[in-house]
């Protein structure tokens, strides 16, 4: 059964900051546009501003004096939120327990006005999208947090939203639920083509479902990418480090090379700094016989994790990488081992000031 909906709206954020009447900067003056259909997710850590920005896009909060939000280029700064036309879901999901799962997805058709009957064949469609057939009469209260997640997402494109705003939706949920849902979610936004903004603390999310990912920090935006840029190509240590496993290396730089404990590195990039940090993840670096080869060391550690193996690998001066390599290598403790890492693979960052 198909949902027809709009392509969604633009959205632009126009030097959007936030002070509270505290004094707390939760927000530096930011400007982003996001596409229609797109699905841009604000990730960062406890307390970047990723809330705060959502908060203003959605219209539950004032930008400070400058600041602007346009939909489709109409200036909606002032706009109440429920002229808005825009569709949220919250970590709590803030369904109303004391009403069917049917009476909760139809809630915003009915304050609309929409006829009984067309309300009824809308609730239809969505409840086969979101995969909750056969729970229409039965109360919240009495659902599963899948469940309630699904139904809290039904009843925000019921509406047929321009905008699609997800805060922290999958966080209640246990890390086994969480994937799955993840996995839903993602097919059930491409499908339906709105506008998403998606806030999350969780990296496996922004990455599995973001057509871009805005990493922010301390209030500001410290990158904007796809996933593979934000993976691969880190404008800095906190991105790096926050996006997945890294070894960050601090390293003087000797003829384009990096000189570490155990050998010499060729890097590509600026060749003429006399110091570098440099960012390696650990699954570019290839595990290869110990006689001949570049890089040697110790291995001092082996995990399982999963599909792969991760070992804690040592210089002469102490450990110096962390290598994930597959499962099918025979590595031990105590092993001495070469290590071959492509000179693209090493990605220069800016100095910490």
């Amino acid at each position: 059964m198909s949902v027809t909906l709009g392509h969604g709206a633009s959205v632009r954020i126009e030097a959007c900051g936030k002070t509270f009447a505290d004094g707390t900067r939760a927000l530096e003056p930011a400007t982003l546009d996001i596409a229609r259909g797109e699905t841009l997710v604000l990730l960062g850590p406890s307390g970047c501003g990723k809330t705060t920005m959502l908060r203003i896009i959605a219209g539950l909060e004032l930008p400070d004096a400058g600041g602007r939000v346009l939909f489709d280029g109409n200036d909606m700064t002032s706009v109440p939120i429920e002229q808005r036309n825009v569709g949220m879901v919250f970590q709590s999901y803030a369904l109303f327990p004391n009403m069917t799962v049917a009476d909760n997805i139809g809630y915003g058709l009915k304050i609309r006005g929409m006829a009984r009957q067309a309300r009824a064949a809308r609730i239809a469609e969505l409840v086969v999208l979101t995969n909750i057939t056969g729970l229409e009469n039965r109360r919240v209260d009495q659902l599963s947090g899948g469940q309630r997640q699904r139904v809290a997402l039904a009843r925000a494109v019921a509406i047929r939203p321009g905008i699609l705003l997800l805060d922290e939706p999958l966080t209640a949920l246990d890390a086994a639920l969480r994937d799955r849902l993840r996995g839903e979610l993602n097919r059930l936004l491409r499908a339906l083509g709105i506008t998403t903004i998606y806030v999350t603390h969780d990296q496996s999310e922004a990455m599995e479902l973001g057509d871009r990912i805005v990493v922010m920090q301390k209030g500001a935006i410290a990158q904007i990418g796809t996933p593979r840029e934000i993976y691969f190509t880190p404008k800095n240590r906190f991105v790096a480090e926050f996006i997945g496993a890294a070894n960050i290396i601090e390293s003087p730089l000797e003829n384009g090379h990096l000189v570490l404990p155990g050998g010499r590195q060729p890097i590509g990039g600026d060749m003429n700094l006399p110091a570098a940090v440099a960012m390696i993840r650990p699954e570019t670096i290839r595990v290869v016989e110990a006689d001949g080869a570049p890089l040697c060391g110790i291995i001092d550690s082996v995990s399982f994790i999963g599909d792969r193996q991760r070992m804690i690998v040592s210089g002469a001066s102490g450990k110096f990488l962390t290598v994930d390599a597959p499962n099918t290598i025979k590595a031990q403790a105590g092993e001495r081992i070469g290590l071959l890492i492509a000179p693209d693979a090493v990605r220069l960052l800016p100095p910490e000031h």
